[in-house]
């Protein structure tokens, strides 16, 4: 559980980290799958060393979050030939490839074995197809903390976290509450051999209200340009509390959360970046979440989810520049994969589909 400690690092790193990060970073649009074969020689200047190909995200750290096939994990036994609960539905991930599993949820429909599965029950279920649970997205709450700790432990699992925010609220004060309560959770996580971990929307990089005049609640009402989720970074302890950026809606945030009016009453601009607020930290992000969109400026999100691979934004931009391939895991996740009774094997195509394009995302090593 002892992590790296992270060196200063610098906007300069960022562009040296990797072959193609210089020309590439802050442009939108590009290609997901920028794997063509880069202008290296065979050799290094003569001294004989090739260049090899290597995956960018290790198999073993190639997941999927089970919200993404909610429609089959939920299903009552049909005859439509798919899968479904937790036996049928793991069984076909690790056909597909998956070697992880983030849970959403520890149940299934009742109608498959005549009552609800049990955690130690999924946990064979995971051992017998060769799958390691790596997550969970559950309610973090200090009065059930330690019940949903013991689940995760019989799970097998090293990290425990939520899909919300540790607060909604746009105030400091709050943060700061929040923080005290993380820290306390996360210290007694790590008693237990695990990593308490916090998943993002898009409301989470958006700004502080932190300063100028108080309203009628005496609440500030503007801002000194400080992103939520980075001030708790800075409040809480990085032995104890950890994220797993979801890609997908940190760039909804970068296209949503560019302005705020300033102490002074001027509106501001500043352009979030996702690669720059995992790279000085890596080592704080376990986990990610592998979605993909299309930019599309007709919706309020200005990105539509679709499969891994089909859409703009470059995993393969991401994940080489942040670094440490070995220690993150990425899970790829779709809300809008499941495809209702018309199609009801569409999650699991989708499934299929992106495990295959996070596969083929290569690094390029001597």
């Amino acid at each position: 559980m002892e992590e790296k400690q992270d060196r200063r690092f610098t906007r300069r790193d960022v562009f040296t980290a990797s072959a193609g990060a210089a020309a590439v970073l802050g442009a939108a649009g590009l290609p997901v799958l920028a794997t063509a074969t880069p202008a290296f020689a065979d050799t290094d200047h003569g001294r004989g060393r090739r260049l090899r190909a290597e995956p960018l995200i290790p198999a073993r750290n190639r997941g999927i979050i089970l919200y993404s096939v909610r429609d089959r994990i939920n299903a009552a036994p049909d005859n439509t030939g798919v899968p479904y609960g937790f036996e049928r539905v793991l069984a076909r991930l690790a056909e597909i490839g998956y070697k992880e599993i983030e849970f959403a949820g520890y149940t299934q429909s009742t109608q498959i074995l005549g009552r609800q599965i049990t955690p130690k029950e999924i946990r064979k279920i995971l051992d017998d197809n060769g799958l390691v649970a790596n997550g969970t997205h559950t309610q973090i709450n200090p009065a059930t903390f330690e019940q949903q700790m013991d689940i995760a432990q019989e799970l097998g699992m090293k990290n425990i976290g939520t899909g919300s925010d540790p607060t909604n609220s746009a105030y400091q004060a709050d943060w700061d509450a929040a923080a005290d309560t993380w820290n306390d959770l996360g210290r007694r996580a790590r008693a237990r051999g695990l990593r308490l971990y916090t998943h993002n929307h898009d409301a989470a990089y958006s700004f502080l209200l932190d300063t100028g005049p108080l309203d009628a609640n005496g609440k500030p009402t503007r801002s000194s340009g400080t992103r939520r989720l980075e001030y708790f970074f800075e409040k809480t302890d990085p032995r104890y509390v950890f994220f797993e950026m979801d890609i997908f809606w940190a760039y909804v945030a970068r296209y949503k959360h560019k302005e705020y009016t300033d102490r002074w009453g001027r509106q501001q601009t500043d352009l979030f970046d996702p690669i720059l607020t995992v790279a000085p930290r890596t080592t704080r992000f376990p986990l990610f979440h592998a979605k993909d969109g299309n930019r599309n400026t007709a919706v309020p999100n200005g990105h539509d989810m679709v499969p891994l691979g089909d859409g703009d934004i470059n995993f393969q931009q991401f994940f080489q520049t942040i670094g440490e391939q070995d220690f993150h895991h990425a899970n790829w996740e779709q809300d809008t994969a499941p495809g209702g009774t018309a199609l009801p094997a569409q999650s699991l195509d989708f499934a299929a589909l992106s495990y295959t394009n996070m596969s083929e995302l290569t690094i390029y090593r001597r």
